[in-house]
């Protein structure tokens, strides 16, 4: 593949998409098993993936991880990095028994002047350890969240996933979510800038399915409007609630 390219003439002709923002937690494997260690790498960013363009994340205003029912706060194990060429975070989290680790990130609201709102993404991934996958589907009960419905790992490309979008606990009917694929190794080429970020509804019970066409990091990003607008200068501006899951699909190779 090829990478992503605009010719100015395009670009003179027509109005350019607004590009998507995620808040992203990427591990470094979300299928550990014994061979691989006990330990897993855990990168937090605010993103343009497919663009591989950063943004920066202050220290989250949470960062925890649930295992059976068991919620831990990981913010004071959190380290600077630099990710996309932004300020991001970092950390080694040990694995100390089998089951699934939901790892979700809370961020201060972040100030979009592009689209005169603030954003906030509540991000989570699901990591599975030593061939055990009680409590895939787990709910953390956030502001916003995406509950898998299709088990977030051991899914080839190919596969379709399926979420829930919920706000305050309850479905989203009509929530409409994006959907982009992390570029990680910054070769891959959209016929269109329309194509970057797909976008599509979840039906009258908040559920959303999406097949993917490759394998990879995919994020999914369900967003509402708070009740609440956010002040900023004196103004009262609207502040987005983006429920964010990323979801990794395997290779197949026959």
């Amino acid at each position: 593949m090829k990478h992503l390219a605009s010719t100015a003439l395009s670009l003179a002709l027509t109005a350019a998409p607004a590009a998507a923002h995620y808040g992203m937690i990427i591990p470094s494997d979300n299928m550990v098993s014994q061979e691989d260690g006990r330990s897993v790498d855990l990168t937090l960013s605010f993103s343009h993936p497919f663009e591989g363009r950063g943004m920066v994340l202050e220290m989250p205003a949470a960062f925890t991880v649930t295992h059976e029912g068991e919620e831990t706060s990981l913010l004071d194990q959190l380290s600077e990095t630099e990710v996309m060429g932004e300020p991001g975070y970092e950390m080694t989290y040990d694995l100390a028994r089998p089951g699934t680790y939901v790892f979700a990130m809370t961020p201060e609201p972040y100030w979009e002047p592009e689209e005169d709102a603030f954003i906030t993404h509540y991000t989570k991934t699901y990591v599975s350890t030593y061939g055990d996958d009680e409590g895939w589907d787990t709910e953390l009960g956030l502001k916003t969240e995406i509950v898998p419905l299709s088990k977030p790992f051991a899914l080839w490309s190919g596969n379709v996933f399926q979420g829930i979008v919920k706000l305050d606990g309850e479905a989203v009917p009509n929530a409409e979510v994006e959907v982009e694929y992390y570029d990680e190794e910054g070769d891959a080429e959209a016929p269109s800038d329309l194509m970057i970020t797909q976008t599509i509804k979840a039906d009258e019970n908040g559920v959303f399915t999406y097949a993917v066409p490759t394998s990879g990091w995919w994020g999914f990003a369900a967003l509402n409007t708070a009740e609440e607008p956010m002040r900023h200068e004196g103004e009262d501006k609207a502040h987005e609630l983006g429920a964010v899951i990323w979801v990794h699909f395997e290779e197949w190779d026959d």
